[in-house]
């Protein structure tokens, strides 16, 4: 992590423009080269060239002399504070550039700029505020100078105001297992919390390890991630929510189909191991830097930070999507508000879908690269990004950050005082502000229903508030899947596999409070046999599917748009299996009149009949009956019974 000071051009800059000398206001009596003395002329000069052979200590004495012999030469006076300057020596080149402005508070814009570095150096906030303002009256016409020297003077009154209300901030070391001599940095975890990939640099190679979360809550002994490592770099990559998709950053890659320079790779855990990495295809990676990458929660967007033409300059945040055949669009610029003329790094999209962290040299800060965070807005847009805050951005270099899936844990990587070598990895807990929004998971393990064994099943989640797909994936070869889901949205969940009965479940996350508990399911899919055939008198049936997803207004047969989704799959199920056969039934609570209830019940079950022959399927495959409130699942005395008692039903017949 190259630490490289925020205004280090600016001084070469400054000494690189000529500068019209204008009249002093209110300034002393003062000498130049012209007019000094013989003698301190001669000190000067002798000096100067001392200096320019790289002789600073010496050169320093010749001009003391010329300003023994004359207090008032204030080229001799600014050459002394600049190689104090030159020599970070703050407090002395301060009081060498006072002394020039003290003689003429415009002889050269340096005095002012560099006067203001030494008090920002001195963490003198308020005082580097005065003297950038002044430098800022000067009429410097160099466009360069002008953005460095308005960054500064907004680091001055951020960082002002910052120190006098630290935020809180108490790290903690993840413990000996992860951290060692060497240094550890880039963490990354599954949305589950069990899993920690992260970097170690052995050596000169920069390698990816594994840490498992041991049942006390500690780490386990970090492990070399095999598979994906090799004798060059690996770094700078993300974890997808089931940590079954890593996305990582390699450089200078030969004949495997990477575009040069620092390209996004990817590898995938099948079968009990990790895949070969590949690289992103030219449509993704580009001949400049692309690094740095953070994938959406639902598996389909990547955010990355890359150097190439198009941007607001320096390194920006781009984003490209994955489409339904597989393939990624061109990446687009986030442009402004999170991009800025300098340099944007380290992004990392919360589960949540909502809040990205990200550091910047380029938005008021501390100095060098602070943490942000923006919000997402209903538009897609982002939000101004936020400041961390003191002192969780400090004046030297922070680095990537990612957050806990409950929004209170922070990881990140730093060299503090105590730790085992090098750079460590540390957490602590994220101040409310800066906390994202609830997010849970689905774990689930899909399994036949009669054989107990695990099943490769489609499983498809769709956001009821837009009937959007949110995410369509498979399980994995142990029947296992594992979805992130968002608050603040209503989702369906649809597990599917030719020959089997398909499953129905609804997560109303819009209207849940507490988020401190995932769902774990156990999912087992009733086969239906190869043939598909059924028959009426046939007695070996699956039981009925209840269709969570079916919604009817209030004490009516009247469905909801929101049905739409799981009417469709039933339509489609009964399209793939054309032989098959199904009966409607429908169920309420106990709330009401028991007669009123039947009828209901009779009614909502004929409005699902009436929708699937409006799609085509035959009459005479199809029958409805309404059970009313004489088959409870649950006990109808909590809500929650009540609420899986009001259900739809089909069954084979």
């Amino acid at each position: 992590m190259p630490v490289s000071s925020l205004f280090s051009k600016e001084r070469c800059l400054l000494t690189g423009i000529v500068f019209v000398v204008a009249a002093p206001l209110f300034a002393q009596k003062y000498t130049t080269v012209e007019s000094t003395s013989p003698k301190a002329r001669a000190a000067y000069l002798e000096g100067r060239r001392y200096i320019r052979e790289g002789n600073a200590f010496r050169g320093l004495r010749f001009l003391e002399d010329a300003l023994q012999e004359d207090s008032t030469f204030i080229e001799a006076q600014l050459l002394w504070a600049e190689v104090h300057f030159d020599q970070e020596q703050w407090e002395e080149a301060a009081r060498g550039y006072e002394r020039v402005l003290r003689l003429n508070p415009v002889f050269h814009p340096s005095a002012s700029f560099n006067m203001a570095l030494c008090k920002w150096n001195l963490d003198r906030y308020e005082e580097a505020s005065v003297y950038i303002e002044m430098f800022l009256q000067a009429g410097i016409k160099d466009a360069r100078l002008l953005y460095s020297a308005r960054r500064l003077a907004e680091n001055c009154r951020f960082a002002a105001e910052a120190i006098k209300k630290p935020v809180p901030f108490a790290p903690r070391s993840v413990g000996p297992t992860i951290n060692t001599p060497a240094d550890e940095y880039l963490p990354s975890l599954t949305a589950d919390g069990n899993a920690m990939i992260f970097t170690r640099r052995d050596g000169y190679d920069e390698n990816f390890y594994r840490s498992e979360r041991q049942p006390d809550g500690s780490w386990g002994r970090a492990e070399y991630l095999s598979g994906v490592n090799t004798t060059l770099n690996e770094g700078a990559h993300a974890i997808n929510p089931d940590g079954r998709w890593l996305v990582f950053t390699a450089c200078n890659r030969r004949n495997d189909g990477s575009q040069g320079s620092c390209d996004l790779y990817w590898s995938q855990f099948k079968d009990g191991a990790w895949s070969r990495p590949t690289p992103f295809s030219a449509v993704v990676n580009s001949p400049y830097w692309d690094a740095q990458p953070t994938i959406s929660p639902d598996n389909k967007t990547l955010f990355f930070s890359s150097d190439r033409p198009g941007g607001q300059g320096g390194k920006d945040l781009w984003f490209t999507t994955r489409l339904p055949n597989g393939r990624f669009t061109e990446p687009q610029n986030l442009g402004p508000p999170i991009n800025t003329p300098a340099d944007e790094q380290a992004p990392f999209l919360h589960p949540d879908g909502q809040t990205l962290y990200f550091t910047s040299n380029g938005l008021p800060g501390m100095g060098r690269n602070d943490l942000y965070f923006s919000r997402r807005n209903p538009d897609g847009s982002w939000s101004t990004p936020q400041n961390l805050g003191y002192p969780i951005n400090t004046k030297g270099d922070e680095g990537t950050l990612i957050v806990s899936l409950d929004g209170t844990t922070a990881y990140f990587a730093a060299k503090i005082p105590g730790g085992v070598g090098g750079l460590d990895i540390y957490t602590f807990e994220l101040p409310d502000y800066a906390r994202p929004k609830p997010v849970t998971y689905l774990k689930a393990v899909v399994t036949d229903a009669v054989s107990g064994q695990p099943l490769i099943a489609r499983v498809v989640c769709t956001d009821l508030t837009t009937n959007q797909e949110y995410i369509s994936s498979r399980t994995q070869a142990d029947g296992s899947f594992l979805i992130c889901l968002p608050a603040g949205r209503d989702f369906a969940l649809n597990v599917s596999k030719e020959n089997y009965l398909f499953h129905s479940e609804h997560f109303n996350l819009a209207e849940t409070t507490s988020f401190n508990q995932p769902f774990f399911l156990n999912i087992r899919l009733q086969p239906i046999g190869s043939t598909q055939e059924a028959s009426p008198t046939s007695t070996s049936s699956p039981p009925p599917i209840v269709l969570r997803n079916i919604f009817f207004a209030s004490g009516s047969a009247e469905l909801l748009p929101a049905s739409t989704v799981e009417l469709e799959q039933l339509v489609s199920f009964l399209n793939e299996n054309p032989l098959l056969r199904i009966q409607i039934n429908g169920h309420t609570d106990n709330v009401g009149d028991e007669a009123f209830n039947q009828i209901l019940s009779e009614r909502r079950a004929r409005a699902v009949y009436d929708y699937l022959i409006g799609r085509g399927i035959a009459p005479e495959r199809l029958r409805y009956k309404g059970f009313g409130e004489s088959k409870p699942i649950q006990p109808n005395d909590t809500p929650q019974g009540r609420a899986q008692n009001r259900r739809t039903e089909f069954e084979l017949w």
